[in-house]
């Protein structure tokens, strides 16, 4: 049952900061007022609900380090967007046409840090780690990778391959982020780097949604396995590589840590062993 009452409990508070989102749509500074504290509120339920159903340190949300750990996220994730769209500019595919909109930059500052956050504690903290536990590491690096890909098709302009790319990109190398560091902090940050610069900076869509404009007004066109199509970047060639060169890397790290579990729990990984800083 500690897989259902966590769940839930992560998905309430994710429900209620979207509706609250929604409700004020066109207004980014009560987005950012509302999205903020719903990140805030997340991590804190989270550590509350897995500490009463598993009766241990959420070392998984440990304090020491989680901001560096977040800032090398985010500049991860953020660097990792601009290489795909330098190489979409580079083909001619992606052209700046002026400055966009600070404002809007800032409602999806709090917009993405609510999804970022949400979305890991429910895939990586909850679904990833408790699989993990029953099938070992690459099996549930799979099956929630799929999971995480295949719940994008509810999103506007989605495709089977947005889905797809994204399973591979995200699942992948967000979950791998997590084995490496056994830490939620990193692919938090991750996950949040990338978005915000996504939406926020280059003022693209992000898996299928059209976001507020971002800091730059930008124009996106040309073939869809460059661009992305409607999907956006996220669709790009260019963005599956560079999410399984991270996987690739992050799971190297993370079996030259030990990290890599056969068949044994999940959570006594996680309250046994060292977090590298």
């Amino acid at each position: 049952m500690r897989l259902v009452w966590q769940l839930l409990a992560v998905a309430a508070v994710a429900f209620v900061g979207g509706q609250g989102v929604a409700a004020v749509e066109g207004n980014p500074w009560v987005t950012f007022a509302l999205g903020v504290p719903t990140a805030v509120l997340s991590v804190l339920v989270y550590a509350w609900v897995v500490g009463r159903t598993e009766h241990r340190p959420v070392t998984e949300l440990a304090r020491d380090g989680a901001e560096s750990a977040l800032g090398r996220g985010a500049l991860i994730g953020a660097g990792g967007f601009g290489f795909v769209i330098a190489n979409i500019a580079f083909l001619g595919d992606y052209e700046v046409d002026g400055l966009g909109s600070p404002s809007g930059a800032v409602g999806l500052l709090g917009f993405m840090a609510a999804a970022a956050v949400t979305e890991e504690l429910l895939y990586r903290g909850v679904l990833f780690r408790i699989i993990e536990g029953w099938t070992g590491t690459w099996i549930a690096l799979s099956l929630t990778g799929t999971l995480f890909g295949m719940s994008h098709l509810l999103n506007p302009n989605a495709s089977l391959w947005g889905a797809i790319a994204i399973a591979i990109e995200a699942g992948g190398m967000l979950g791998a982020a997590y084995v490496a560091t056994r830490s939620l902090w990193l692919p938090i940050g991750l996950h949040f780097g990338w978005n915000f610069a996504a939406g926020g900076i280059f003022s693209t869509e992000v898996s299928g949604n059209e976001t507020p404009e971002g800091l730059l007004e930008s124009t996106t066109s040309g073939p869809a396995a460059v661009t992305g199509g409607d999907f956006g970047p996220e669709g790009s060639l260019y963005s599956v590589l560079f999410g399984l060169l991270a996987t690739v890397g992050f799971m190297w790290l993370a079996r030259r840590r030990g990290y890599v579990v056969p068949r044994r729990r999940a959570d006594r990984v996680d309250a046994t062993t060292k977090i590298p800083q």
